[in-house]
């Protein structure tokens, strides 16, 4: 009796942690659970070139909120991303700044092809990547005046997310 009471207790538990553990495994390999950024990190100002060459400082000024967006001109993940950003960009307060940073190098005519509506970066490198704790895109990153972290979210974002980053 003993040992069928044992093997009805361990059946038991392991009905019950079994799902705990597979919710645990979705957590630890879910987009959020990547980001390395938190709300209240902060990230450095930034200069990098334009795709038209032009060097375009990225600060964060007192009254403003900044919306920085990595992505790669191959990711098909970033593709879905892209239509998101634009009608966010075309949506957003008088008082918030995008801007996008492309960590590849583009084919000629993609930014028009793709018909992205904000300022797009080539990203200078390393520094900026490791300072925004980059692992992975697409990466939205909320950025508040004088560089503290209000949001950062990894992957394709669902319209409340979107709305939650892009908010007054």
């Amino acid at each position: 009796m003993r040992i069928r009471g044992l093997g009805l207790a361990l059946a038991f538990a392991a009905t019950i942690l079994h799902p705990l553990a597979a919710v645990a495994r979705a957590a630890a390999a879910s987009p959020a659970a990547e980001a390395g950024l938190r709300v209240g990190d902060t990230v450095p100002p930034f200069h990098a070139a334009g795709l038209d060459g032009v060097i375009k400082s990225i600060d964060y000024p007192k009254g403003t909120t900044t919306i920085v967006v990595f992505f790669l001109s191959s990711c098909p993940t970033c593709h879905k991303m892209l239509p998101l950003w634009n009608e966010a960009f075309a949506r957003r307060p008088k008082n918030m700044v995008m801007v996008g940073v492309m960590l590849d190098q583009a084919p000629p005519g993609f930014v028009e092809a793709a018909q992205i509506a904000f300022p797009v970066l080539r990203s200078p490198g390393r520094e900026l990547t490791d300072a925004f704790k980059l692992k992975r895109v697409p990466y939205t990153v909320r950025v508040a005046p004088g560089g503290r972290v209000d949001g950062a979210d990894l992957g394709l974002l669902d319209g409340i997310r979107m709305g939650e980053l892009f908010r007054p």
